[in-house]
C-alpha cells in the first residue's frame, strides 16, 4: 500500500512539474510573439543611415581609405540604437620595397596574379550608436562598429616593406561627432558630422607570415532618417 501511495505521489509531482514547464513554455512564447510582432507590422522604430568617409593611415606600414557605407536597424530609445550595416571602402597602401628584389618570394605573388597598391575591401559590422541629447536640438553621437572586412580580390596588397594577403580581417571602427536635426518638426532626418578612427587587423607577410594592424583617422559625414 505505502508503495502505491509513492507512485500516485510520483505522478502527481511529474504532473505538477508538466503543467509548470508548459505554462513557462507557453510565456516564453507569448513573449517571444510579442516581441518579434512589432518588427514584422513595422511598429520598431526603424532608422537608416548612409556614410561617406575618408580616413587617413599612420605608422610605419599604413593604408588610406575611402569609404561608403550604410547600415539599417531600430531605434530602441531616443539616446540608443543597433543594427548591422556594410559598406566599400577602396584601399591605398603605403609600399616601401621593389618585391622584384625578393627572389623566391616573387612566386608566391605569381600564384595571386600579382600585387596591387590599390583595392576594394567590404566591410561587414554591427553598429551601436548613443545619442546625447534631445532628438530636436543639435547633439552629439558616438558610434561603435564592430566586424569584418573581406578583399575583393586575390591580389595581394604592397604595404610597407611587405604585403598583405587575402584574408579577411578584424574591423572596429569607433567615431564621435555632431548630429544636426534637418528641422524643428521632422527629427527623424539629420545631418551627422565626425571624426571616426579605423583599426583593421590582417594577414601581413615579410619573409613569413604575421599579423599586421592598420590604423587610420579621419572625417565621416552621413545622413540619417
Amino acid at each position: 500500500m505505502r508503495l502505491v501511495n509513492k507512485i500516485v505521489i510520483l505522478f502527481a509531482v511529474i504532473a505538477a512539474c508538466s503543467a509548470s514547464m508548459d505554462a513557462q513554455y507557453y510565456q516564453m512564447a507569448n513573449q517571444l510573439q510579442q516581441m518579434i510582432r512589432p518588427a514584422l507590422t513595422g511598429g520598431l522604430n526603424y532608422k537608416g543611415f548612409v556614410d561617406a568617409s575618408y580616413l587617413q593611415g599612420f605608422g610605419d606600414r599604413n593604408a588610406s581609405f575611402a569609404e561608403i557605407s550604410t547600415t539599417q536597424g531600430f531605434k530602441y530609445a531616443d539616446w540608443f540604437f543597433m543594427g548591422v550595416g556594410a559598406g566599400v571602402e577602396v584601399v591605398m597602401t603605403n609600399p616601401q620595397t621593389q618585391f622584384s628584389d625578393w627572389g623566391g618570394v616573387t612566386d608566391d605573388f605569381d600564384r595571386h596574379k600579382g600585387h596591387s597598391k590599390t583595392g576594394w575591401i567590404i566591410p561587414l559590422y554591427t553598429d551601436f550608436r548613443f545619442n546625447i541629447g534631445k532628438p530636436s536640438d543639435i547633439g552629439f553621437y558616438i558610434d561603435l562598429r564592430l566586424g569584418a572586412s573581406f578583399l575583393l580580390s586575390d591580389r595581394y596588397l604592397e604595404i610597407g616593406d611587405g604585403y598583405l594577403t587575402n584574408s579577411e580581417c578584424f574591423y572596429f571602427r569607433p567615431s564621435i561627432g555632431m548630429r544636426i536635426p534637418m528641422s524643428m518638426t521632422n527629427t527623424r532626418q539629420a545631418l551627422n558630422i565626425g571624426i571616426s578612427y579605423q583599426l583593421m587587423t590582417s594577414n601581413y607577410w615579410y619573409y613569413h607570415s604575421s599579423d599586421i594592424t592598420l590604423n587610420s583617422i579621419g572625417v565621416t559625414i552621413g545622413f540619417e532618417w
